[in-house]
């Protein structure tokens, strides 16, 4: 099928499940789309063992695209720009080394933890894994998901200081998340690797990263203010994100990082200083459609996917397994940070609980998962623990977030 075909399957499936449910089931689109989708695609496979053709046909469909390029190479680039667009910098430096430290020491910290977690456990249940494959896991699960994290957050109302850590936490530990599992996957691949070059490339990427979106940002935000036309303004923006994305691929930089370098930059110093109030208010209007847009069609995805998994017991019971041993290690890792930065943080108490529970793991997770080549002989059984961990994350954690935030108050 071509992609013009695809596409139009997508939507429409999404179109119909956004209705369902606003109409029926009325929960949180992210979760209630997920939900939707992966009831279908059980019903799916209930109808494969009862010998119906159609599943079959729906499976084919389903493998026919490619998750993980498609979100990593494409969909991840929209999506974090517009994320980054709407945060204020000005919240974000109030609070930059709490951020910081979760984005980077905690991603790396929660990368051990649950690498090392992960293989104590198999060794226990007699599982054959490779160390490097529980840091793999590791790698992809740590990051928390902008896009999960940023709908969810909204939708709670949660402290404004929860949520601009969490949304700034979760806008830059992506990028360095998908950098940890690149390197490791290299490491993977080779066989061993110095630490020089696991240094030099981790500079290379995020360093790179932060510095292109910067280059990217700014010469943007100057073709930006050289204008007063809000749909030539929005081309800009657009060839901004798939520009400036396909350039960091070339580059060998972080991408992810890149966009929400510039995004951050746009929103801010771009929409203060190069916008007209009507720009400004086409823009926003704009990046929130698609935004959402395709949000609605990510998590339809992560449903739908569960279609092509070789799901078997063992691994099914790994993943149950492993959702503690995910909690824990972002408990170590948020709950050291705010004790060490006590005094520089203003978070309300039982931050530490919503920040834990608060931490959902999401579509990025999946894609990285499927994006493990397919040499990798334990490749179905770390994508089988991820995708039962992501739907913990959003089926479990997401509708019950709610519970422990104190609603901010409202103006």
């Amino acid at each position: 099928m071509d992609w013009f075909g695809l596409a139009a399957i997508l939507l429409t499936i999404t179109a119909v499940f956004s209705y369902i449910n606003h109409r029926f089931i009325k929960l949180p689109v992210s979760i209630g789309l997920m939900l939707t989708s992966l009831v279908v695609a059980l019903g799916l496979m209930v109808m494969r063992g009862l010998g119906w053709e159609v599943e079959q046909a729906a499976e084919e469909a389903i493998r026919g695209i490619d998750f993980d390029k498609l979100l990593l190479e494409g969909m991840l680039a929209l999506l974090l720009f517009a994320g980054a667009l709407h945060v204020n910098i000005n919240d974000l430096r109030q609070r930059k080394w709490l951020i910081g430290v979760f984005a980077t020491l905690g991603v790396i910290g929660s990368t051990l933890l649950i690498g090392g977690g992960a293989y104590l456990i198999a060794g226990v249940f007699g599982y054959e894994v490779v160390f490097i494959n529980c840091l793999l896991f590791g790698a992809l699960i740590s990051p928390t998901d902008p896009i999960a994290v940023l709908a969810i957050m909204k939708k709670a109302k949660a402290e404004k200081s929860i949520e601009t850590v969490l949304a700034g936490e979760s806008l830059f530990n992506d990028g360095v998340g998908v950098v940890i599992f690149i390197v490791l996957l290299e490491i993977a691949s080779m066989g061993s690797s110095s630490a020089g070059h696991i240094a030099t490339l981790f500079a290379i990427e995020a360093g790179g990263g932060i510095v292109l979106g910067l280059a990217l940002g700014y010469l943007a935000y100057r073709l930006l203010k050289s204008i007063d036309d809000y749909q030539i303004e929005i081309m800009i923006t657009l060839a901004l994100v798939f520009g400036g994305y396909s350039l960091a691929h070339a580059l060998h930089t972080s991408g992810p990082i890149a966009m929400v370098v510039a995004g951050l930059l746009i929103g801010n110093h771009g929409r203060n200083f190069a916008m007209s109030a009507r720009t400004r208010q086409h823009l926003d209007m704009f990046w929130t459609i698609v935004d959402g847009i395709l949000n609605a069609i990510l998590f339809v995805l992560i449903g739908l996917e569960v279609v092509v998994l070789s799901l078997s017991g063992e691994a099914l019971i790994a993943g149950l397994i492993l959702i503690p041993v995910v909690l824990i290690a972002r408990f170590i890792t948020v709950a050291a940070p705010l004790a060490l930065l006590d005094k520089t943080h203003d978070l309300p108490k039982g931050a530490t609980r919503i920040l834990t529970w608060g931490g959902l793991r999401g579509g990025i997770a999946v894609a990285l998962a499927l994006s493990i080549p397919l040499s990798n002989p334990q490749r179905n059984l770390l994508l089988t623990i991820t995708y039962v961990v992501v739907a913990f994350a959003i089926l479990v954690q997401g509708t019950t977030i709610k519970r422990l935030i104190k609603p901010r108050r409202e103006p």
